[in-house]
């Protein structure tokens, strides 16, 4: 699993490596779900952080998506 990124750092990112980090953490959350579902998850916490990583690049794609609406706008 990679590791929980700072959202000034998440910012940074290009749309390309935020979709796609995007897409890893869905497969990351759904790979610990499937673990704990057959009791083979040893990080408790895993599932609680995937989501409020998957959360945080949420809200910069919606950040990055209002912003180019406004841009159109004017």
């Amino acid at each position: 699993m990679s590791e929980i990124l700072d959202i000034r750092e998440i910012r940074k990112f290009s749309d390309e490596k935020l979709q796609d980090e995007f897409e890893d953490q869905k497969e990351s959350l759904f790979n610990l779900r499937f673990q704990k579902a057959a009791g083979q998850l040893e990080d408790v916490n895993a599932i609680p952080r995937t989501r409020r990583h998957i959360a945080r690049l949420l809200m910069v794609m919606r950040e990055r998506q209002l912003a180019a609406e406004k841009s159109n706008q004017e």
